[in-house]
């Protein structure tokens, strides 16, 4: 019998085909992915937004905008409508809407805050004679500013007795409303090392935290509408460099925050008027 001949094996070189085939379906994969990440859903960035706004506006960390956004469920909110957190160097265009001189209402100011801002003028004049208080609208709310020269001995977080009286007036007056009241702890940046405050931080907390103290005990407002907090050094409204500027920082600032605007119902419409009989 004759033997079969066996002929040499052929080499495939077409293997690399299955590597480069799968290659290609994890890039399609991969650029699917990357494209189905990029489609968020714009009425949920608009929700964040205005969550990340309220808190600091309530914490008092940025000043943001009282512009209102929209949260509803149903309709998606486009992303050029929603307002971020605006940097304060690009809001010299508002500053218009928040500046006013002494006696004069800031534009958009809920008549609410503007009869408060004149009862506390009215009540707290002579101390705003002697600079110890400072009112003014800003875009958070009406600020009325409680210089450390006439509340505050240096170091000290205890209330002077003979400024009892002014707080006790500002107490009164935001008993009237309903609005709620952020109470703001600040110094200026000479560090503080006591027995009692260890920082800057300890003592601006302290003081917000015994204004509000006597706002409750004393005044009866309603816990739930107060908040307070410190804010050290960190939050300046004069520079540090002289006397008079550190005086001006050492401060506690009673923030009356806007409240929600009463919008009036509508008289729904009564019964339709009876036909008149015609004359024959």
């Amino acid at each position: 019998m004759s033997r079969r001949k066996r002929h040499p094996q052929h080499a495939n070189h077409e293997r690399w085909l299955v590597s480069y085939a799968d290659f290609i379906t994890l890039m399609f994969a991969f650029f699917v992915v990357m494209y189905s990440a990029a489609q968020v859903d714009q009425r949920k960035v608009g929700k964040l937004s205005r969550a990340i706004q309220e808190a600091f506006q309530q914490l008092g960390i940025f000043e943001t905008s009282n512009t209102r956004m929209p949260l509803s469920a149903t309709d998606p909110m486009p992303l050029n409508k929603t307002q971020l957190i605006e940097n304060v160097a690009h809001t010299t265009n508002l500053k218009r809407l928040v500046d006013s001189t002494p006696g004069q209402l800031g534009a958009g100011v809920q008549p609410g805050l503007a009869d408060l801002r004149r009862e506390l003028e009215r009540v707290l004049g002579p101390e705003i004679q002697r600079k110890e208080v400072a009112i003014e609208v800003k875009r958070e709310g009406l600020v009325v500013s409680l210089r450390e020269i006439g509340f505050f001995d240096s170091g000290s977080a205890a209330l002077r007795p003979d400024s009892q009286a002014a707080v006790a007036r500002i107490g009164q007056a935001l008993a009237q409303l309903s609005n709620n009241v952020r109470v703001e702890g600040h110094t200026d940046n000479v560090p503080i090392h006591t027995a009692r405050f260890a920082s800057n931080w300890e003592l601006s907390t302290a003081r917000a935290t015994e204004i509000v103290r006597l706002f409750v005990t004393r005044f009866g407002l309603e816990p739930a509408r107060l908040s307070a907090g410190g804010y050290a050094e960190f939050h300046p409204v004069a520079p540090n460099e002289t006397a008079e500027g550190r005086a001006l920082n050492r401060r506690v600032d009673v923030v009356v925050l806007p409240g929600p605007v009463a919008v009036a119902k509508e008289t729904p419409p009564g019964p339709p008027a009876a036909p008149r009989a015609e004359k024959r």
